[in-house]
């Protein structure tokens, strides 16, 4: 097996499976809102144009799975849209993109990884937790947020805050 995770910064190579990996696992599991078909459609202005990141992990060569890194602040980043295609699941594929998020996140200097989860997808929430997230309250996010009604949980990562960020190096 030959995992390879490519980090989109500037354009969208992959946009199509980008669209199609997370609207198959959010369809399969819940339902596809306004706010996740206008990100889903135009990943290039809704994550790349805002100063985010886009992960696709190869299987093989074959895009298997998706996760993106939306930029909520100077200090605070959000991990979301990841998802792997039901072929690929069971071999590791959302930690290594969950692991490349959070080197990522690291380099950019970002202090915390919020995410927003629903405790029905348990497997989620064990994969989030291996990678070193905890629960909070909606009250700790300490931002003024939209919530997809889905959403049940919230869970952040700190960040270690003494490392220095690219722009420095």
């Amino acid at each position: 097996m030959s995992v390879e995770i490519i980090v989109r910064t500037n354009s969208m190579a992959y946009a199509r499976d980008f669209k199609r990996i997370n609207e198959d696992w959010i369809s399969s599991n819940f339902w596809l809102e306004d706010s996740d078909i206008q990100m889903l459609s135009d990943p290039q202005r809704y994550i790349l144009d805002k100063g985010g990141n886009v992960f696709i992990a190869l299987l093989n060569g074959e895009p298997v799975g998706t996760c993106a890194l939306l930029m909520k602040n100077i200090s605070t980043c959000e991990l979301a849209k990841m998802a792997v295609d039901t072929k690929a699941r069971g071999r590791g594929i959302g930690f290594l993109l969950g692991s490349a998020l959070i080197e990522k996140a690291l380099q950019r200097g970002f202090t915390r990884i919020i995410l927003e989860g629903n405790t029905k997808i348990a497997a989620s929430i064990s994969l989030y937790r291996k990678l070193g997230f905890e629960e909070i309250s909606l009250a700790d996010l300490g931002q003024k947020q939209t919530i997809d009604k889905r959403t049940n949980t919230f869970m952040e990562l700190r960040l270690n805050p003494f490392i220095q960020p690219e722009y420095f190096i």
